[in-house]
């Protein structure tokens, strides 16, 4: 380890981002939202609360929606770290993705990654979740624009209708 100006120790950070290695220096107290959009310049990733209520960081760890602006860089050692921009195969949009835009279920678009990140994590463990689940896992992301009705909408559409957004 090496001593930086700030007289904090770095570290070195092992891990993968949208399935391609990323080892960075890293200080002990860095969030992993301000290296994704900082350093990796991964910026679909948005900063809003900063206290883990309003879901616009939500990335999946080791496929698990996480708060990135309370999360540590330094947890996400030899773990497994998807950010919007990885669900995207080239130029072609994620079924959920599809899904939102068909529905017309984003306004701004600032929430909207936190909240596909979410329902990328809960099609993954539910096939076809009701609508009770699929509200219980956006209750962490807020949508100042949309009044959730479409954004429920175009989930449903997609639980019910997959061939729809193949």
């Amino acid at each position: 380890m090496s001593q930086t100006n700030d007289e904090f120790p770095m570290m070195r950070v092992d891990f993968k981002v949208n399935g391609a290695p990323a080892s960075l220096d890293i200080q002990p107290q860095e969030m992993l939202i301000d290296v994704l959009r900082e350093r990796l310049r991964l910026t679909g990733t948005k900063r809003s609360c900063d206290v883990q209520v309003c879901g616009a960081c939500t990335v999946l760890v080791d496929g698990n929606p996480t708060s990135s602006c309370t999360t540590l860089c330094a947890d996400a050692q030899d773990r497994e770290v998807t950010t919007i921009e990885g669900l995207a195969d080239g130029k072609r949009l994620d079924a959920v993705q599809r899904a939102f835009i068909a529905h017309g279920a984003l306004q701004c678009g600032f929430c909207t990654p936190g909240m596909i990140l979410a329902v990328k994590a809960m099609l993954a463990r539910h096939e076809r979740p009701s609508e009770e689940t699929v509200r219980h896992y956006l209750r962490g992301n807020i949508c100042r624009c949309t009044g959730y009705v479409k954004i429920l909408e175009a989930i449903m559409d997609l639980v019910q209708n997959p061939s729809h957004y193949q």
